[in-house]
């Protein structure tokens, strides 16, 4: 029986995708979650600004995130994750705690 059933439209999140709402747990701009993430993954994962632009209103979106404002400041567009994006986000660590629960038992815990 699985915990998270198809119907209700849940898919695996992109490492990407997932390292964005991780970093939004505080508001950032573009380049701070850029950074974050690189900073995060010791520069394993390097988001282009395309793929970053393009995720971020994919996530606005769906509510997942939103643009935290400050009224008159437009220079630097500011988002923030939201309730929805917190329950995917946990949706998302107990999937990855399955697979790592079951890797590890199958393999022994052998690293």
């Amino acid at each position: 029986e699985s915990a998270m059933p198809e119907e209700q439209g849940y898919s695996a999140l992109t490492e990407g995708v997932y390292y964005i709402l991780l970093a939004l747990h505080s508001p950032l701009h573009g380049y701070g979650i850029m950074q974050l993430v690189k900073e995060m993954t010791g520069g394993r994962v390097i988001l282009a600004p395309g793929t970053l632009y393009g995720a971020l209103n994919s996530l606005l979106e769906r509510g997942w995130i939103s643009a935290v404002d400050h009224s008159g400041d437009k220079t630097r567009k500011e988002y923030c994750i939201t309730e929805q994006g917190k329950q995917i986000l946990n949706q998302e660590i107990k999937r990855l705690e399955e697979l790592l629960h079951n890797g590890q038992r199958i393999l022994g815990g052998v690293n």
